[in-house]
């Protein structure tokens, strides 16, 4: 039987990166991953460059890019390990990066350079008196906790857990779950963690997919279909009152809806059912360059409205109303004014999603009332800890959902370091680890 320090089940950058940062303060670490590949998910990030982290994420206010059913959770974590910070290990590993847009960092190369750098870390923890050995692939079937009475093997914890695997039984104080969410789930997405959770009594807020295309009935998207592959930018809007929530960034049109860095935005929002509001042509006063247009020209609206929307897009949009298809000055002024609204308020309603399958991560998981944010441990559990994407924890796109597994995991890495290794303070005060 194995008896390390901790047992991190899920190689991927959450777990990676607590099994390098453990490993560094001292600690004996096992990872598990039930995959033969390490870090699947970071490797196809990204295009294949994987962005990282953001730039532009405020440490005094993190909630603000992130949902959660308790949007205040991921405040201490985010703070205390900021994109500063991982941007600092990239340089002294020599990986060059670089801004594409809004603050997103990605890696000048290729995705495997930040795996090799995950990987070097969890090497460089033999050099300071710790370790971290790999079992992959590895399967874990039954978990158990043993209360301190009839365990020997940690007699200053409050009990140990017991992991059957297919390579062995493991004893262990602390057990780390960074098993991700449901996305993906051809390389390996579960929903292991969240039955973890559930074993040991943990509440779990409904999952559903996010950062994830839009799709809308056939009929309804005939229209549209044709338009597959054109972008643009837009503003696009769900929810109301203080739920509504807007974004400002390109729509991609595909065979089946929609998709783009807008809708994969809204997506994490849009709750089943209601509408989402576009403007087609944001920071335009359509109505009145409508209204001009009228007054100088003779030509086809669908023309005039080429000026804002790309042609292809004009000349579908006015096939909607017969009202639209003539010369721009044989209109009428109320025809032009549903136009432009037509245009600034599209509202529509999608039948559905494209799935896990499609999406980038999972909104929901382990509820954060279950767990500390000053070291991801289980409140009602002591010794286990959950971080990354399992946690109802959901960044928007662009970096975000990977420094929250960065901040998470070294949360739990420094407070698995203080519980094996009692000092004066805060438990969860975070060493300087390089």
């Amino acid at each position: 039987m194995q008896h390390p320090d901790v047992v991190i089940i899920g190689a991927g950058a959450a777990g990676l990166f607590c099994a390098a940062r453990a490993g560094k303060q001292g600690l004996r670490v096992l990872l598990i991953d039930h995959s033969e590949r390490v870090a699947e998910k970071v490797r196809i990030s990204g295009g294949g460059r994987a962005n990282f982290t953001n730039r532009a994420l405020d440490p005094a206010a993190p909630q603000r890019h992130f949902i959660s059913r308790n949007p205040h959770f991921c405040r201490s974590a985010l703070a205390r390990f900021t994109p500063q910070d991982f941007m600092a290990l990239l340089q002294r590993h020599g990986i060059a990066f670089h801004e594409k847009h809004k603050g997103q960092l990605f890696c000048d190369r290729s995705a495997q350079d930040l795996i090799d750098l995950l990987l070097a870390e969890c090497e460089a923890a033999r050099a300071r008196g710790g370790q971290v050995e790999r079992w992959q692939p590895c399967a874990v079937g039954q978990v158990e906790f043993q209360d301190k009475s009839s365990s020997s093997a940690y007699p200053s914890s409050a009990g140990s857990y017991v992991i059957h695997s297919n390579r062995g039984v493991i004893e262990t104080p602390a057990l780390v779950v960074a098993t991700g969410g449901l996305s993906v789930p051809k390389i390996g997405a579960s929903d292991f963690g969240l039955r973890l959770a559930r074993q040991f009594g943990l509440a779990c807020i409904d999952t559903r997919p996010g950062l994830v295309g839009l799709t809308f009935d056939g009929d309804d998207w005939a229209p549209w279909a044709a338009l597959a592959g054109l972008s643009l930018p837009v503003e696009i809007a769900t929810g109301t009152g203080r739920q509504r929530t807007r974004f400002h960034e390109d729509l991609l049109f595909t065979h089946r809806g929609l998709s783009g860095p807008a809708v994969l935005q809204i997506s994490s929002y849009w709750q089943p059912g209601t509408p989402i509001e576009i403007d087609l042509a944001p920071g335009i006063d359509l109505a009145a360059d409508l209204h001009t247009a009228k007054s100088q020209s003779r030509r086809l609206i669908a023309r005039e409205l080429a000026a804002c929307l790309p042609a292809r897009l004009a000349e579908a949009w006015v096939l909607r109303d017969p009202a639209w298809q003539r010369p721009i000055n044989e209109a009428s002024d109320k025809a032009l004014a549903q136009l432009a609204e037509s245009v600034q308020r599209w509202c529509i309603t999608p039948s559905g999603t494209e799935g896990y399958r499609k999406a980038e991560v999972t909104v929901g998981g382990v509820d954060t009332r279950e767990l500390s944010s000053q070291t991801m441990e289980a409140t009602r559990q002591s010794g286990l800890f959950f971080i990354g994407e399992v946690v109802d924890v959901t960044g928007w796109l662009g970096g975000y959902n990977f420094q929250w597994a960065w901040a998470s995991a070294a949360a739990c890495a420094d407070a698995l370091a203080a519980r094996q290794h009692p000092r004066s303070g805060d438990l969860a005060s975070p060493q300087k680890i390089e």
